[in-house]
Order: C-alpha cells, then sequence, then structure tokens
C-alpha cells in the first residue's frame, strides 16, 4: 500500500509540472506576443491622437 501512495504522489506531482511548464510555454509562445502587439498598437494610437491634435 505504501509504494501505491508514494507512485501516486510522485505521478501526480509530474504531471502538475508537465502541465504548469505546458502552460507557461504556450503563455509565452502565444500570449506574450499577442499583447505586446496589442501594447504597441495603441502606443501608436495615442502618437496619432496626439499629433491630430497637435496641429
Amino acid at each position: 500500500m505504501g509504494k501505491f501512495f508514494t507512485g501516486f504522489v510522485t505521478g501526480t506531482l509530474t504531471t502538475a509540472a508537465v502541465v504548469a511548464g505546458f502552460v507557461m510555454g504556450v503563455k509565452k509562445t502565444v500570449i506574450d506576443p499577442i499583447e505586446e502587439k496589442e501594447a504597441k498598437i495603441e502606443e501608436n494610437r495615442r502618437k496619432a491622437q496626439r499629433k491630430r491634435v497637435s496641429r
């Protein structure tokens, strides 16, 4: 019974670590670039708005 419990806990922790690594990888490669692009677009919008007002 002890080996089963140890194996179960080890497997659960390993699975959780793999899932956490996958989520972090997806965030870094997919979500962060999208957010950076949106921030850049918003910054360009603000710059354009300032140019329109200053004329």
